[in-house]
């Protein structure tokens, strides 16, 4: 029988985002399943909310890891109304720096494990007739910096399919080539001061997630924070100004 109240499935739930919207969720009164690849991290969180939170280990290139995930939530609070897809981490090199283990390991979590736990949850909504996904994307899915091409193309893949985080979510290339010291080299981990200083409060994000999903026609992309609405209005003034800038040259390519 399906439990009454609302049940949210989410993923990367170790830090960061993914914890602050485990808490938030549970704060508000509904279920959800925490996950995380190393239930330690997020033993805290179920403790304090022992009818309400479930607690898996879960990798998302794992499938037999995500079959398990959405069987044991249908076990225990009869189905899944919200997937939250927020595991992934960052990576950082140039993309002449990145081997193919490097490329492949970014994907498999970012993408396709994106892919797997949707593919996972569609039949339960379907049955359900009823069901939310967020996908959490990135700034970066709009327009890469010098360092960021395979994380960018990650999140690319995610919006074609369908915020940005740094710090422990961040792994870099294991190749570093000193040409580009000066463009990619001065994003690489080691170089990077953003983390502790982004704008951004997960809790209010994890907030406003919550009160977007209530809303009767929830926007198909949400940006969170400042940093994101100047960063995305400064890059599409920019496409439609080189949209008109080469407009006649474009228009000379139809058939006559």
């Amino acid at each position: 029988m399906k439990n009454s109240n609302k049940t949210w499935l989410i993923t990367g739930c170790s830090s960061g985002l993914g914890k602050a919207f485990a808490e938030e969720v549970l704060a508000y009164g509904y279920n959800a399943v925490v996950t995380s690849r190393n239930p330690k991290d997020i033993q805290d969180i179920v403790t304090d909310y022992p009818e309400t939170a479930l607690g898996l280990a879960l990798d998302v290139t794992d499938k037999d890891q995500i079959t398990n995930a959405v069987k044991q939530t249908k076990q225990k609070f009869g189905g899944i109304d919200i997937l939250l897809n927020n595991a992934g981490y960052g990576f950082r090199g140039a993309v002449e720096e990145a081997n193919e283990q490097e490329m492949h390991n970014l994907f498999d979590t970012n993408f396709f494990g994106t892919v797997h736990m949707i593919q996972a949850v569609l039949p339960v909504m379907r049955e359900q007739r009823s069901g939310t996904i967020f996908n959490v994307s990135s700034i970066a899915g709009r327009f890469s910096n010098p360092a960021s091409g395979y994380y960018s193309a990650t999140k690319y893949a995610i919006e074609g399919m369908s915020d940005d985080f740094a710090g422990r979510s961040l792994t870099g290339a294991k190749k570093e080539i000193s040409d580009y010291d000066e463009t990619a080299g001065k994003r690489r981990k080691e170089n990077d001061e953003t983390h502790g200083t982004q704008p951004g409060d997960p809790k209010k994000a994890a907030q406003a997630i919550i009160k977007i999903e209530k809303e009767k026609q929830p926007p198909f992309r949400f940006l969170m924070g400042s940093d994101a609405i100047e960063i995305i209005q400064k890059e599409l003034k920019q496409q439609m100004k080189e949209l008109e800038d080469w407009k006649e040259i474009s228009l000379t390519t139809d058939f006559k």
